[in-house]
């Protein structure tokens, strides 16, 4: 493998990434700043400028930002369109230092200013590039080649030694050459191999440091020397050894001592066939239901986001919780930053699925979608207080939805529903309806306005007719916010009656035989909206509330979102405004996590650390831990299990089988096509989305597919998209994948399939290369 054109495509792929950022909107005047992400510390740098559909005069000043001082780098007034490319002189810098570049266009009518981060960097004399590897299977004997190649940007020669660091994680040996000392002159490289075998599961760092050092041999007929900076160079790599199938299920309590003491226990129990030597687990506390999901803003959800719905489904988030941190007080520059920054870069995604006529849909094409429309409608409604968005991306969405509205107030469903469990005794129009006419309220919108008064008229003429546990959760919230409060309570009222409840808590389901945790998180967060969406809450109704909680905390993940999409954004939104409502900056807890055998631990929340995130590994797994929380202040406590499984062979409802075909006359550089069936049996007509979770084997790299609604590949994975999956009839696709590192006992990878939004129906095969 060449390293060094590894190397460079690197570096064209990032200089593209910020070369195609643009700033400001596309329907008034929008700039383009194009600038290097890593420049060399007093080298000279160069900067392009663009001010694009200008319709008034002007002005675009450029500043580099550090430390609270600013230079000026570009300043310009233009009335026409201004294309520009300069140079500045980069600062020197000792280490590296990241600063800012920031960009201000002003006019009587239009400003935006813009902030983008930029790292100065002196470079050591020795660089050290390692290749990238495959995720490869320890305990199975994968060996694969490591390669490290270094390069001497000094005008004279040096002799240049390698070392790896030794570890008990893996074993390396020495190639055939087992040279690891070599002469390097002027702008020379030389690459250095091991083969390398993992010898346990995890993330696994790989370190190599390389050395000029003193040496009497002559080198390109002069001695050698050594730099007085930058003598040495050490670069540490981490890679993912696994094996099977990760599984990683988790307990969440909200303990709340209220002055006494409260405790729980639990059995941390592994299956018989866990993979030896890969169990791990955690506990950690937080003082702040919230303060999981505000660690894990940018990753609620291990899942991929190729589509519309998706995206703008890990947007919203960051809306609830910086309206949370916001009203009580604990909303920080950091934060606000972060979160701002998440805002904007989906924002931008967002657009590349709209429709010309104000509409969105799933992949950007076909008809527009009324359900994300009205949810890409709320989201940017609600984010306009915190980035800019372009009034007209908000206002042609309403147009559009507002044409989809019937004489009878009801709006006409188009497109797919997200989640087909949703479906049930209503017409979907009722449905959609209530999302839509919620949407124009958390915009703003006041009952005059006729969208929403036909809207109301619509669910109104329903009452007494709901059969469906979902659409009767949805008509409570929307009845909630429009202030209708008789028909508020007599949507909970028949919602109680139908409550699953036990142990303090309290949830709901769309029937007895579901068994969907997803529609049953969003059903009950619709419910915990509507209980908390009045004037006069009472003690009564937080009491109501706190057992809704209880259960919604339970189900959720490790990182503080729930099990797909829609359930998260609800759940968020609904216990954003919980933690809103009790919300309290007194008091402190002090939790004591004990096993059975002496492993313990301590954690103090007060004040100052509600949202600290405190994290301990458990030693004693599999064992029994019991918990215990005293003090006067609420807490979050998760425990989570991390194991691998063999890949299990039983199926669901949904089922993938593959194989590989090819030519295996190479020995290397072979291209496999990978087929692959997924086929569906369950009881409704069809699937939801459908994803295939492709792990490539090792040493392996997508080349192309067939045609499906997308493909994305991601680190060693290839994820297809599929629409949807009709009830038995088999589905089959192909992709191709091209040996680019040679892997030794090369063994069988992965693949998933699964409903996005039910994500509990799932099953997993292997696939192997034939020409092993």
């Amino acid at each position: 493998m060449d390293i060094s054109r590894i190397h460079i495509n690197k570096r064209l792929l990032l200089a593209c990434l910020i070369f195609c950022t643009v700033y400001g909107q596309t329907s008034g005047p929008y700039f383009m700043v194009t600038f290097p992400a890593v420049i060399e510390s007093g080298s000279e740098a160069k900067l392009c400028a663009s001010l694009l559909r200008p319709n008034e005069t002007l002005q675009m000043t450029i500043y580099l930002i550090h430390n609270n001082h600013s230079r000026t780098l570009v300043e310009e007034t233009v009335e026409e369109e201004f294309h520009r490319c300069s140079q500045f002189k980069a600062p020197e810098v000792d280490g590296q230092s990241l600063q800012e570049i920031k960009v201000q266009v002003k006019g009587e009518s239009f400003e935006m200013t813009e902030k983008s981060r930029v790292l100065f960097k002196s470079y050591n004399t020795l660089t050290f590039i390692q290749t990238d590897k495959p995720i490869y299977n320890p305990g199975q004997t994968e060996i694969f080649e490591l390669k490290a190649t270094v390069f001497n940007y000094l005008p004279k020669c040096i002799m240049v030694k390698v070392t790896p660091a030794p570890s008990t994680h893996y074993t390396l040996k020495a190639s055939s050459d087992g040279q690891y000392s070599s002469c390097l002159c002027a702008s020379g490289r030389k690459t250095f191999k091991w083969t390398l075998t993992p010898s346990v599961l995890g993330v696994m760092n790989v370190t190599v440091s390389a050395e000029a050092e003193q040496s009497q041999t002559v080198c390109d007929n002069e001695i050698v020397s050594v730099p007085e900076r930058g003598r040495i160079d050490t670069v540490t790599r981490s890679l993912i050894v696994q094996v099977g199938t990760w599984k990683i299920p988790t307990r969440s309590w909200l303990l709340c001592p209220q002055g006494d003491s409260v405790s729980e226990e639990l059995e941390l129990s592994i299956p018989e066939d866990v993979v030896e030597g890969s169990a791990k687990a955690s506990v950690s506390v937080l003082g702040d239901i919230l303060g999981r999901a505000l660690k894990n803003i940018d990753g609620l959800l291990r899942m991929p986001y190729g589509c519309g719905e998706q995206n703008i489904a890990l947007l919203s988030p960051n809306i609830y919780i910086l309206q949370y941190l916001q009203n009580t007080g604990q909303l920080t520059a950091a934060i606000r930053e972060r979160a701002t920054e998440f805002l904007k870069s989906g924002y931008q995604r967002q657009l590349n699925y709209k429709h010309f006529d104000g509409a969105y849909s799933t992949f950007g094409r076909g008809e527009g979608n009324t359900w994300l429309t009205a949810f890409v409608l709320r989201t940017f409604g609600q984010a306009q207080n915190y980035i800019f968005i372009d009034p007209e991306n908000i206002d042609s969405a309403k147009t559009w939805l507002i044409k989809k509205q019937r004489p009878d107030g009801c709006f006409i469903r188009q497109g797919r529903l997200f989640n087909n469990r949703m479906k049930g005794g209503v017409n979907d129009d009722v449905t959609m309806t209530a999302y839509i006419t919620a949407s124009l309220f958390e915009l703003g919108a006041e009952v005059m306005d006729p969208a929403v008064s036909g809207g109301l008229r619509c669910l109104k003429s329903t009452i007494g007719n709901l059969t469906n546990t979902y659409t009767t959760a949805l008509l409570a919230y929307a009845f909630s916010v429009a202030g209708e409060n008789d028909a508020r309570d007599q949507m909970l009222k028949e919602l109680d009656s139908v409550a699953i409840s036990g142990d303090g808590r309290l949830h709901w389901s769309q029937s007895a035989l579901d068994d969907s945790d997803s529609l049953a998180v969003e059903i009950s967060s619709y419910v915990l909206l509507a209980v908390l969406t009045t004037d006069q809450l009472s003690t009564a109704d937080l009491g109501y509330a706190n057992r809704i909680v209880s259960w919604l905390v339970r189900q959720q993940n490790p990182y503080g979102g729930f099990s797909s999409t829609q359930d998260t954004v609800v759940a968020l939104q609904a216990l954003a405004l919980y933690s809103t409502k009790v919300f309290s900056s007194d008091g402190s807890s002090t939790v004591t996590v004990q096993s059975a055998g002496g492993d313990s631990h301590k954690f103090d929340v007060h004040q100052n650390n509600k949202l600290l995130y405190q994290e301990n590994p458990l030693q004693d797994v599999p064992g029994k831990y019991s918990i215990e929380v005293k003090g006067s202040t609420c807490v979050s406590v998760q425990m989570a299990l991390f194991y691998n499984i063999p890949t299990p062979t039983e199926t669901s409802t949904l089922s993938v089988k593959a194989k590989t075909e090819g030519n295996c006359t190479k020995s290397f550089g072979n291209i496999l096509s990978v087929n692959f069936t997924v086929t569906y049996n369950g009881t409704l007509a069809s699937t939801n989305m459908v994803i295939v979770d492709i792990k490539l084997l090792s040493g392996f790299t997508l080349k192309y597919s067939t045609f499906v609604e997308r493909v994305d590949s991601k680190d060693d994975h290839v994820i297809v998209y599929l629409k949807e999956v009709l009830r038995n009839t088999p589905m089959n696709y192909e992709l191709h994948i091209k040996q680019v590192l040679p892997v030794k006992n090369l063994k069988p990878a992965v693949i998933k399939v699964y409903d996005y939004y039910q994500t509990n129906d799932q099953s997993e095969t292997e696939y192997s290369s034939h020409c092993a």
